[in-house]
């Protein structure tokens, strides 16, 4: 399969290595919420995880003051907030219950439940041969989580639930992205998570130790630092190319888990995976060719009268494309 070049080599060598930076920092953060959750609440960690999340934030919000965040979407917004809540909720246990390596494997089915969720939402046109890849995607999940077999689990049901209220989620960010700063979209997520967050983790609270709360702030450290560095890397290359990068994840969570917890991933994990992964790429790669074509369909010179119900552009959709998307993975 050949994939859409980046606009040159150099572009090309420092967008993968900035997703290989994001893979293993989302590695980490997987693995360290394994490590936590044994003795923390899921929900108590989620919890830390969102209220750790906003400080990075506090410069441009002190910077920007409320101004910043003003906002005609304050219900997208919110519903944002709440399906990362549940997004987050579903992983946290999932990690808690599951081996690291399988909850990220069937994690990597978020481009197909996204492409299906289009479909029906923002009512995309999916033809015929992306409907196939969504297809074995899915089959390559159901062999991962097994479920009408005697191995079935679930903590894998709940990575599968997390995942498709991640790309619930993503279907609103770029809703949101339409009129709303990618700073504000992060803050916003912050402040309506955080709240939510709180009842369950006080329900099950238990004081934590200053060693459990250094490693939630690592948790926190580490999904920041992979948003960013994603970002960067969708800045700098063309995002089919660079997505390939991102299943890293799976062997750097393979390899940690297995050093920290002494966990193997099994063969089926393994096939799954590779069926996920491939209709994943194959979705990513005919989405590039139909923005491609749609783009140079645009440069086209035509004699047709302009139309006059056209909205006009706005300055936010006039903005560099990567500073008006978030390219942000719904994580927790």
């Amino acid at each position: 399969m050949v994939f859409s070049r980046a606009t040159s080599d150099n572009a090309a060598l420092t967008g993968a290595l900035l997703m290989i930076s994001a893979a293993l920092c989302f590695a980490a953060m997987a693995v360290l919420i394994r490590y936590v959750t044994r003795d923390v609440h899921p929900f108590e960690a989620a919890f830390f995880r969102n209220f750790f999340g906003l400080i990075p934030m506090l410069p441009w919000l002190f910077s920007n003051g409320p101004g910043g965040l003003r906002t005609e979407r304050f219900k997208l917004h919110f519903l944002r907030g709440a399906l990362g809540f549940g997004a987050m909720s579903c992983l946290f246990t999932a990690l808690a219950i599951t081996p690291a390596a399988q909850v990220i494997a069937i994690n990597f089915t978020l481009p197909i439940l996204t492409t299906v969720l289009a479909a029906i939402i923002v009512r995309e046109t999916v033809r015929a041969r992306r409907w196939s890849a969504v297809a074995i995607g899915f089959v390559g999940a159901m062999i991962i989580i097994r479920p009408f077999g005697q191995d079935f689990e679930t903590g894998a049901i709940l990575a599968l639930l997390a995942t498709l209220f991640m790309a619930a989620a993503m279907t609103t960010v770029k809703m949101l992205s339409r009129t709303d700063s990618a700073n504000a979209i992060v803050t916003w997520m912050g402040l309506v998570m955080t709240p939510l967050s709180l009842p369950p983790a006080i329900y099950f609270w238990e004081t934590p130790n200053l060693w459990q709360l250094f490693v939630m702030l690592l948790i926190a450290i580490a999904g920041t630092a992979g948003q960013q560095l994603l970002v960067r890397a969708y800045r700098t290359a063309d995002q089919s190319y660079v997505m390939i990068f991102d299943f890293l994840r799976l062997p750097f969570v393979a390899a940690m888990a297995f050093v920290m917890f002494g966990e193997v991933v099994d063969f089926w994990t393994w096939a799954g995976a590779a069926l996920i992964i491939g209709s994943a790429l194959y979705i990513a790669r005919r989405e590039a060719v139909l923005a491609k074509r749609a783009k140079t369909a645009t440069r086209l010179p035509t004699t047709a009268p302009a139309d006059p119900q056209a909205i006009p552009a706005t300055k936010i959709d006039l903005a560099d494309p990567a500073t008006s998307q978030t390219g942000e993975k719904p994580d927790a």
